[in-house]
């Protein structure tokens, strides 16, 4: 299986505003299309297509929060292509492209605290529980480098 992370650009866009979750993870995933958006208009967001092959599959965007802290806003994998293992190569490339930068001592993720896959998926990659976000809805979790 070929994973990449690329730009997203004038050429793939439109295949990643496509992409799509399953029925029941659509209230946890904001839309591809918005969050496109959103990083056009705000600075520090950076964004990537996850690739197999030459397809795009799946999203990624993060933010870096301050010049130590980087947050992972959005990751998804297209409904067709989950349970292939391509979310956990793609995590591990986008944390290992974060981890490029000298300055990041921390990575973060929220996620809903009463899905028992994403938190055994995020520790699986070093992410430590810090206790619910200061809205109190999702977990917030860490990786300090």
């Amino acid at each position: 299986m070929s994973i990449s992370l690329r730009e997203v650009n004038r050429q793939n866009y439109e295949a990643v505003c496509e992409l799509e979750v399953t029925t029941e993870q659509e209230p946890y995933v904001a839309c591809n299309m918005w969050s496109l958006v959103e990083a056009a208009y705000n600075e520090g967001h950076s964004c990537r297509a996850i690739y197999q092959a030459e397809q795009p599959v799946g999203f990624f965007m993060w933010v870096k929060e301050t010049p130590e802290l980087i947050s992972i806003w959005r990751f998804m994998v297209d409904k067709q292509h989950q349970q292939q293992g391509i979310g956990r190569e793609a995590m591990a490339l986008a944390l290992a492209e974060i981890k490029q930068d000298a300055d990041i001592k921390q990575i973060e993720i929220c996620y809903n605290p009463q899905n028992p896959v994403a938190k055994s998926f995020y520790s699986s990659f070093g992410f430590i529980e810090q206790g619910l976000d200061d809205e109190g809805e999702d977990m917030l979790a860490l990786i300090t480098l």
